[in-house]
C-alpha cells in the first residue's frame, strides 16, 4: 500500500546552542514519522509528568531532539498496513515508547506499530479515553491488582497523590467499587474536590510523612495506592494490617526506601510494582475494558480540563511545580 504523506501541526521540542530547550508548533510531514503500520490521526491526547520531563529536555525519558512528546493518543486510522486493524477504526495508543524517543500524540498525526494499539470500546468516547490515558490505565492496573486480595469490607484503602492523575483516577475508581478511600495530600484546598470525587477522608502530605520512624506503626488500612514513593510509602507500608496490599507505581517523592524487613515479615503484607509502559496486551485489553463499563465513575468528565496545543508549554509549567490537579486533555482534531 503507497504511503499516505501529509502535512500536519504538531508540538516540537527543540535544543537551543546554548543547551537549552525550547517549544513550538511546527508543520511536519507525516514523511518524518517513523515508518509503521498504523498511521493514526490525533483526536485527543493528555499531559502526563513523562510528557512535561520529555518537554523539558530530560534524557533519561528522551534521548534525542526535535522531538514531538504526548504518550497517550486516541483517534482513527487514516492508513493500515496491518492485518489486525482496519482504514477507519478508532483506536487509543498509549505507553511503550509513545512520546518517548518515538513521536508521540502532541501532533494531529502519529504512527505507531500495530502491537501498540487497542480498539477504542464502543463505551467509551474518544475525550473519556484520554481522560484516562496512562494514568488511567495505571490507576486500572493498580486497584485490579489491589482488588484481588483485598474487599472492601476489609477496611480503608488509602491512596497517595490524591489530586495527580494516576492518584485522583484511583479514587475515584475505587470508591465507584464501594471502597472506604483515604486520600493523602499536598493541597489542603483540594480537600472538597477529593471528597466530591469519592475520598470518605483525607490526610495532609505534610502530616503524614513526618509520623515517627518506629519500624511498625499502628495498622491503619487494609491496603493502598501509592503514586509518589519516598517516605510516604514507607510510612503506608508501616501502617498497613496484616495480609495488606500496596501498589506502587511512582517515585516523584524519591525512589529510595528506608525500611525493616518487619511489616512483611511480620504482619505478611505484599508490595506489588506496576508497570503499564510494557504490561501484556491481553492483560491491558482486560483493564480498558473495565474502564470503559463497571469501572467508569459517574463524574469521569468532571476530573479534567480541556487544552488545546498552544496552552501546553503553561500547563507543563504548571505540572513540574505540582499545580495541577486531575487530567490535562488535549483536543488536537
Amino acid at each position: 500500500m503507497e504511503n499516505i504523506t501529509k502535512t500536519f501541526k504538531a508540538f516540537r521540542v527543540e535544543e537551543t546552542e546554548n543547551g537549552q530547550f525550547k517549544a513550538s508548533i511546527k508543520e511536519m510531514e507525516t514523511e518524518e514519522l517513523a515508518n509503521e503500520e498504523l498511521l493514526v490521526k490525533v483526536h485527543y491526547s493528555s499531559l502526563n509528568y513523562k510528557d512535561a520531563l520529555s518537554a523539558s529536555g530530560n534524557r533519561g525519558v528522551t534521548k534525542n531532539y526535535p522531538h514531538t512528546p504526548g504518550i497517550d493518543a486516541v483517534g482513527t486510522i487514516e492508513q493500515s498496513n496491518s492485518q489486525l486493524f482496519n482504514t477507519g477504526e478508532q483506536v487509543i495508543v498509549t505507553s511503550y515508547d509513545l512520546g518517548m524517543n518515538t513521536n508521540g500524540g502532541f501532533a494531529e498525526y502519529i504512527k505507531a506499530p500495530d502491537t501498540w494499539a487497542i480498539k477504542l470500546p464502543e463505551q467509551l468516547s474518544m475525550k473519556e479515553a484520554m481522560i484516562y490515558g496512562t494514568a488511567g490505565l495505571t490507576a486500572g492496573i493498580s486497584v485490579l491488582r489491589l482488588t484481588e486480595k483485598i474487599h472492601p469490607s476489609d477496611g480503608p484503602i488509602v491512596v497517595s497523590g490524591a489530586t495527580g492523575g494516576v492518584g485522583a483516577l484511583s479514587v475515584a475508581i475505587l470508591a465507584k467499587l464501594g471502597y472506604d478511600v483515604t486520600a493523602i495530600t499536598g493541597k489542603a484546598a483540594e480537600t472538597n474536590y477529593l471528597i466530591r470525587i469519592g475520598a470518605k477522608e483525607i490526610i495532609l502530605r505534610s502530616e503524614f510523612e513526618n509520623l515517627n520512624k518506629k519500624p511498625l506503626l499502628k495498622p491503619a488500612f487494609a491496603g493502598a495506592i501509592d503514586t509518589v514513593g519516598g517516605a510516604i510509602l514507607e510510612n503506608i507500608i508501616k501502617s498497613v494490617q496484616p495480609m495488606g496490599v500496596i501498589t506502587c507505581c511512582g517515585n516523584v517523592a524519591s525512589p529510595k526506601l528506608e525500611l525493616t524487613v518487619f511489616p512483611f515479615i511480620l504482619r505478611g503484607i505484599s508490595l506489588i510494582g506496576i508497570d503499564s509502559q510494557n504490561y501484556p496486551m491481553d492483560e491491558r485489553q482486560k483493564v480498558w475494558h473495565l474502564l470503559a463499563n463497571k469501572w467508569k465513575p459517574a463524574q469521569l468528565m468532571d476530573n479534567c480540563r480541556e487544552i488545546g496545543l498552544e496552552e501546553l508549554p503553561e500547563s507543563i509549567h504548571q505540572m513540574l511545580n505540582g499545580q495541577l490537579k486531575g487530567r490535562t486533555v488535549i483536543k488536537i482534531a
